[in-house]
């Protein structure tokens, strides 16, 4: 048989343990899969003495885990410590410098410093493994580098952060205010140390920008995704939304275009009866379309022991049968530095706004959106009171650019009281 696949574990939170039970209790399933026994040399973390509800004591122990990546008994590092810089990041570059095969499931070190890392990867020799980065257990990586590869993606989008479809999701189900909702999300330990990475769009930002560099042969390029929180969107929203058959998703969409490549996370209206508009809790869903594959929609756990375990292991197991990809499905150096776009896509939008209840005030911001080339799909009033009409209008398809044209013409009208709230409603 062949020589047993050793790994050195650095970080030994929820995932890690996760990772060593099951190493531990599916050992004899792993070598039947891969044909070799998976087994755990030395492991590392910030503090030894924790109870971490599994027995470590079999396992050498390292302080630092740059040492830990560059022992002689890891065939494999396995980086589950975080953080887009600092331990990781060095200890990650120390194990492809000593040609060392890397998992991690580290999204925003890979978002950050992705392109340099898979190209010390291949210049080492060495492969470069993150399904856990992305989507928990949905095995997204491998779908668009191995299964999709004879497709020209032409979209890549989802729900990429379970903490955000849970706080819509509530906001829904329970007539619960955004405060309340995350209120909720936060006692439950949903939250990351700063929210702002969950309800920000940043977490899943990150995960876009990886999942775009696949599907497009392109440089990872974080800072160029159009970030917009879910903090805006209200229980009125929420509600107007349902009344006119959409639900309101935190979206990451990407596609290239001629003017270069889109990539935006921004709440989104998704047609309610919609794979995406079905979407309830803390569930990720990932939806990419291949000219000849179609559509493909991949749904399941996006974060939890068990599901981002489970992604790491699968990685685990490629290298132990001898699978050798690249990072990002291509070489290194074939990865071509797009140009970023704004995403302005022709679609329909939604707008929220209060009008002062004057004789034409409907009539002037009718007038803004004609101006600029938007026309009125249709339109509702909702709680008139005796000084103002909240309206809501879904527009027909139109570029951001047009709208945001609009939007300044009605600031200008003196009869918008509240500045507009403008979600792009995406085809699915």
């Amino acid at each position: 048989m062949s020589q047993p696949l050793r790994l050195g574990i650095a970080g030994l939170g929820t995932v890690g343990t996760g990772v060593v039970k099951i190493v531990r209790q599916k050992a004899a399933l792993l070598t039947e899969r891969s044909g070799r026994s998976i087994e755990i040399s030395a492991v590392s973390a910030r503090t030894r003495d924790k109870d971490r509800g599994v027995n470590l004591s079999s396992y050498a122990w390292e302080d630092d885990p740059v040492a830990l990546a560059t022992r002689d008994d890891v065939d494999v590092f396995v980086e589950l410590m975080g953080g887009s810089d600092g331990p990781a990041k060095a200890a990650v570059e120390a194990a492809l410098k000593a040609g060392k095969d890397v998992v991690t499931a580290n999204k925003a070190m890979l978002a950050h410093h992705g392109q340099a890392l898979a190209a010390l990867a291949e210049d080492n020799g060495a492969v470069l493994r993150f399904e856990a980065a992305v989507a928990g257990g949905i095995p997204v990586i491998k779908a668009l580098t191995e299964g999709l590869a004879g497709n020209d993606i032409e979209r890549v989008m989802g729900v990429m952060n379970g903490t955000c479809n849970y706080i819509l999701t509530r906001m829904e189900d329970g007539g619960l205010t955004y405060e309340e909702a995350f209120a909720e999300a936060d006692a439950l330990g949903f939250l990351e140390a700063d929210p702002q990475l969950d309800v920000g769009g940043i977490d899943a930002g990150h995960k876009l920008s990886l999942l775009s560099s696949i599907a497009f042969g392109t440089q990872v390029n974080f800072d160029a995704v159009e970030l917009e929180g879910i903090g805006s969107v209200t229980i009125e929203d929420i509600r107007q939304a349902a009344d006119m058959g959409f639900r309101i998703k935190l979206l990451g969409v990407a596609r290239m275009t001629g003017r270069g490549l889109e990539q935006s996370m921004a709440p989104c209206l998704v047609p309610a009866n919609s794979p995406l508009g079905q979407l309830q809790g803390g569930t990720n869903m990932v939806v990419i379309e291949g000219d000849q594959v179609g559509q493909i929609v991949m749904r399941g756990a996006g974060a939890g022991e068990g599901p981002t375990a489970s992604a790491v292991m699968g990685d685990v197991m490629d290298v132990a049968r001898g699978l050798r990809v690249s990072t990002f499905g291509r070489p290194a150096d074939s990865l071509t530095e797009a140009t970023p776009a704004r995403a302005s896509t022709p679609a329909p939008y939604y707008l929220r706004m209060t009008l002062a209840d004057k004789p034409g005030a409907l009539a002037k911001v009718a007038t803004a959106l004609g101006e600029a080339g938007v026309s009125i799909n249709r339109m509702r009033q909702y709680n008139h009171t005796d000084d103002s009409a909240p309206v809501l209008i879904v527009t027909h398809k139109t570029t951001r650019n047009a709208l945001d044209q609009a939007l300044v013409a009605m600031e200008a009208t003196g009869v918008v009281i509240t500045a507009p709230v403008a979600l792009r409603i995406e085809e699915v």
